[in-house]
């Protein structure tokens, strides 16, 4: 049985009473075990496993702990329990409720913002702040919605950023059509999911005999909200206080830290025992963590017995030095390279230390770096399934045609609200059985006030089209009066209209980007990527790199074709690449990771290089939204995901920017060196 296996502090944990329970769980102490063990004790003693809810930061963790879950019991059991993460979960539920929704990645929406930002003008506005631009902007508004939910969008700037003022009547209208459009196409980001789930829990028979909270010192305001709404009478949440590294996120360490005021007769649990570091690797994290407030009393205790190397230090006179003499210890280190990391505080770190590995002939691999599926050909790939999984889906279409000449996203976005006018809400429809319509192409009236200025069209004439071979019916549709489409993006519209016809019968996901790949319109944008990525010092075009670029763009699809292999429907392969897509990465070797990354991460030998005054802890972040305490919290994960091994590296002096260091407080406060 999972209790059996656990010491005296977890057991008692993970046996507590119903109620509200929070555990304190330090690096290393078997928070996973203590989860997976009360919920198998709460279906020991009866409770439904469709009554339990698992909520957690990645889906990888909720998988891992439902599969320790399924030892013992059954799986017709194990796969009744809800889990995954707060989106994820949402998503599921609100599907299941019957909502009508498309979940979009932040950079999609943020386009779609840009559509109807860049319809504005500021100018006529008298300050010297600079405005906020729209991708900006977007995450401004993203961190209000984690950060309250009492106040609006401009007193959370009043509060926070207040010489905006001039212009916050603009954003207020800005987001107010921003969000009617996306209720308009049912589009819903990952903030949208869990407002949504709020308000609509009281609609549906949703309720919970128990609510699970993995890391719950990440917990934002939003969440807390979604959690409070679910009116459960027992929660078991088990965090660390120490590391909530995630307040520029609009992470809450008050929800963690107010646990016990917040909730009468609360219990409070503390594992103290650490499976995972040495007593030297973790007595220097302790000295450092120590400096910051206690919000709660733990005392953690070493349990690993042998002979372990003290922590070191290793100082360098120069930026690139540091990189390079580390690349050459990982090198000739005997430790299993899966098994070692590089962890840095800032992303600017690791181009460096990448090079000097790829110098070593070291392979490694970058979590949050750019991933397979960031690259351009994947997400057009991606984008060609989704217009015909879903019609409405205006930014797949907006992606697609930022390949097309002549055709930006503005234009795009009116080409589709036309088709999707004509098609009376289908695009398909809007290609192949177009209905007359008086306004094509929307206008918005003129307030200066508000930045909107005349923004008039004259139908174009589509005789410009008539000698490019288009076929009788695609020439008779009104998209072609577009004013300012071009004949090169016409043809580009044309070979879309091609692809669109033959893919909507396709439902194999498989068999549909085996038709992307065979299309003329992905021929055209391969050919664009190909170009881009061959293009010599001179100007001119390497054909061999071209023919290279282009195979290799067709050998992402061929992986992506195998990925899709897994499910039946399109459908399913999208939503699970939308939900879990960046937990996935691929490369081998030694992990080069940012301190957010590493979370939750354990390895046999860690690096943490670039400990100077001003990168870790980075000054300029901590001016904008964070603290000392916070950039020390993100210190002691660092140097906690190392088991046996621990080197902490800094540099005097970057000959590149010409910049002169001084080391990190951090390395002051664990007794490395003196102020």
């Amino acid at each position: 049985m999972a209790l059996s296996r656990l010491n005296q502090e977890q057991l008692q944990a993970a046996t507590a009473p119903m109620g509200h329970n929070l555990i304190i769980a330090s690096a290393g102490t078997g928070k996973t075990s203590t989860i997976v063990a009360r919920i198998a004790h709460l279906l020991s003693k009866g409770i439904l496993p469709h009554r339990i809810l698992l909520l957690t930061f990645t889906n990888k963790a909720s998988a891992e702990m439902i599969e320790r879950v399924g030892r013992y019991f059954d799986k017709s059991i194990t796969s009744q329990i809800v889990s995954g993460t707060f989106h994820a979960v949402s998503y599921r539920l609100l599907k299941k409720m019957g909502k009508n929704i498309s979940l979009k990645q932040p950079k999609d929406l943020k386009i779609l913002l840009k559509s109807i930002y860049d319809k504005r003008r500021f100018d006529h506005i008298d300050s010297s702040t600079r405005v906020y631009q729209a991708s900006y902007l977007y995450d401004i508004f993203s961190l209000y919605q984690n950060s309250t939910i009492e106040l609006s969008f401009s007193d959370w700037l009043e509060q926070n950023d207040s010489e905006h003022g001039v212009y916050f009547d603009i954003y207020e209208d800005i987001f107010e059509e921003f969000q009617a459009l996306k209720k308009e196409f049912g589009y819903v980001d990952f903030n949208d999911l869990l407002i949504l789930m709020r308000d609509s829990i009281a609609q549906g028979d949703i309720e919970f005999d128990e609510i699970l909270i993995d890391e719950y010192q990440d917990t934002n305001t939003l969440q807390g909200s979604l959690v409070d709404a679910f009116k459960t009478k027992s929660l078991f949440c088990v965090g660390d206080y120490d590391q909530s590294i995630y307040a520029f996120n609009g992470a809450n360490i008050d929800i963690i830290g107010t646990f016990g005021s917040r909730h009468a007769n609360a219990n409070i649990f503390t594992l103290n025992k650490n499976y995972r570091s040495s007593q030297k690797i973790l007595s220097l994290a302790n000295m450092v963590i120590e400096k910051n407030p206690r919000l709660y009393a733990k005392q953690l205790e070493v349990t690993r017995d042998g002979v372990f190397e003290a922590p070191k230090l290793l100082i360098y006179d120069e930026l690139f030095s540091q990189y390079r003499d580390i690349a050459t210890l990982i090198a000739s280190s005997s430790t299993n390279h899966e098994d070692i990391a590089v962890i840095f505080r800032n992303n600017s770190s690791a181009d460096g230390i990448e090079a000097s590995l790829r110098e070593q002939g070291l392979t490694c691999r970058r979590k949050g770096g750019i991933s397979f599926f960031d690259a351009k050909e994947v997400k057009v790939m991606l984008d060609l399934v989704s217009v015909v999984v879903n019609p409405k889906d205006m930014m797949a279409f907006i992606h697609v045609f930022e390949y097309a000449k002549g055709v930006g996203s503005s234009i795009a976005r009116e080409l589709f609200e036309g088709l999707f006018k004509l098609g009376k809400e289908s695009i398909y429809d809007g290609f192949f059985h177009p209905q007359e319509s008086d306004e094509l192409f929307k206008k918005r009236a003129k307030n200066h006030q508000l930045g909107l200025f005349d923004d008039h069209h004259d139908l174009g004439s589509v005789n410009r089209f008539y000698n490019l071979g288009f076929d009788e019916t695609f020439l008779s549709n009104p998209i072609l009066k577009h004013p300012r489409l071009s004949v090169e993006g016409a043809k580009f519209l044309f070979n879309f209209y091609k692809y669109i016809k033959y893919a909507s019968r396709v439902k194999n996901p498989q068999k549909l980007i085996n038709h992307i790949m065979s299309s003329e319109v992905f021929d055209m944008i391969a050919e664009h990527l190909s170009i881009s990525r061959s293009v010599k010092k001179d100007g001119s075009i390497d054909a061999k790199e071209k023919e290279e670029a282009r195979g290799r763009i067709f050998r992402k699809g061929h992986l992506l074709k195998d990925l899709a292999s897994g499910y039946a429907s399109s459908e399913r392969f999208l939503n699970a690449l939308t939900l879990g897509g960046s937990e996935i990465s691929e490369g081998e070797g030694v992990n080069l990771l940012s301190v957010h990354a590493s979370k939750g991460l354990e390895f046999k030998e860690v690096y943490v290089i670039d400990l100077m005054d001003g990168r870790f802890p980075n000054r300029k972040l901590m001016s904008r939204s964070g603290s000392l305490e916070e950039e020390r919290r993100l210190f002691y994960v660092a140097t906690t995901r190392a088991k046996d091994i621990l080197c902490l590296s800094y540099a005097k002096y970057d000959k590149i920017k010409k910049i002169a260091y001084v080391h990190s407080p951090f390395l002051s406060e664990a007794k490395l060196l003196s102020d």
